[in-house]
């Protein structure tokens, strides 16, 4: 069986990447494409060939690589994978647009539907310019929107990684998802029952990741925080915070790794559609305090493995930090909850089936397509 891998772009490092990297390292024959490739902004496939679109031949594309929306379209649908049985996308946008032989079939893992399209508010009301260019942006993305549910057409499945986008899927694109809840790279993460004296946020800075309810909750408070990652708020957010928030951008997986086994809780103050840094954090044995709302409810466990709070301001935050300051929380009970319950061989067991169902293929033939996890 011949495989295609296709993700939307990789030029920056979250969980839909991630996703994409346990992929492509368990299709290990496969072939990728995107739209865009940056290894060092973004996963690093090693000696594995990427093959790019025309894009990539623009000089600072994969930095400005959100104001090259309008071409994303035409330079997936240019792509020829005529020659492929399996095509499996992985998107937040636009590689779900691929054609396929008739042959074929075409599995999306639908990270979610085209935020910056259908939630174009929340996605973009914290860029500074927003409000000005509000009725031009709404002009170019009237057509975009018509084209995403046309292409939102062309795969056979969708997969869905919690009930939140599955519904999205059905009410925007009218087709439907099933649910399989994405797995972490388990074997990333450290445990330690021995923890530091500070809180974690690992996320990309963006607006809609709501990192200024954290920084206002710990500014109160004043207890340590550590941010670690990247994104256009940066400057904005440090200008907010004061002297017990430290800013480390962009780590290395190792110092990651560490940073999430030896914080109190991991801080998620998004509307997460899913969410990876939950379960990861879990899987490092530290428990979570988030927004309780979308993924988060289908991947915690309240007082066992993190607290909820709501609604999404700095007091509830601060509330909810100081209940679970108070809990005596059983770590390793943390790390099995993540180990058993969102592991690679339990995620790619249901790939596997819902393969061999299309195709009616035998297990040996797929063995011969992917790498064993």
């Amino acid at each position: 069986m011949k495989i295609a891998l296709v993700h939307d772009y990789l030029t920056q490092r979250g969980g839909a990447e991630r996703v994409f990297e346990l992929l492509c390292k368990y299709f290990k024959d496969a072939d990728i494409f995107t739209s865009l490739y940056s290894p060092k902004q973004s996963i690093n496939l090693g000696k594995r060939s990427v093959k790019t679109t025309i894009l990539q031949n623009i000089p600072g594309a994969t930095k400005h690589f959100r104001l090259l929306a309008p071409l994303y379209f035409p330079v997936f649908r240019s792509l020829n994978l005529q020659d492929y049985d399996l095509i499996i996308s992985s998107s937040t946008s636009f590689a779900k647009a691929v054609r396929k032989s008739p042959r074929a079939k075409h599995i999306c893992f639908c990270h979610n539907v085209t935020r910056f399209l259908w939630d174009t508010e929340t996605y973009l009301q914290e860029y500074s310019g927003f409000k000005e260019i509000q009725l031009l942006i709404k002009g170019i993305l009237c057509p975009m929107r018509q084209l995403d549910k046309k292409y939102a057409q062309e795969p056979d499945i969708y997969i869905a990684n919690s009930r939140i986008v599955a519904q999205r899927i059905e009410k925007i694109y009218r087709k439907q998802a099933t649910v399989i809840n994405y797995p972490i790279f388990s074997n990333k993460f450290a445990f330690s029952s021995q923890k530091g004296n500070f809180y974690l946020v690992a996320s990309r800075l963006l607006g809609y990741k709501r990192i200024d309810i954290t920084i206002q909750a710990f500014n109160a408070l004043g207890w340590p925080l550590i941010i670690i990652g990247d994104g256009p708020e940066r400057k904005v957010l440090e200008s907010q915070a004061l002297g017990n928030i430290r800013f480390l951008g962009q780590v290395s997986d190792e110092v990651r790794k560490n940073l999430m086994a030896k914080a109190r809780a991991v801080v998620v103050t998004a509307l997460e559609d899913y969410g990876l840094v939950p379960i990861e954090a879990n899987a490092s044995g530290t428990p979570v305090i988030a927004y309780g709302a979308g993924g988060v409810l289908e991947t915690q466990i309240s007082e066992q493995t993190g607290v909820f709070f709501e609604p999404q301001t700095p007091e509830a935050l601060q509330a909810a930090l100081l209940r679970a300051s108070e809990i005596k929380w059983d770590y390793a009970k943390i790390r099995n909850h993540a180990l058993n319950h969102f592991s690679e061989e339990l995620f790619f067991k249901k790939i596997d089936r819902m393969i061999e169902g299309l195709y009616s293929t035998s297990s040996e033939n797929l063995q011969k397509s992917r790498i064993t996890v």
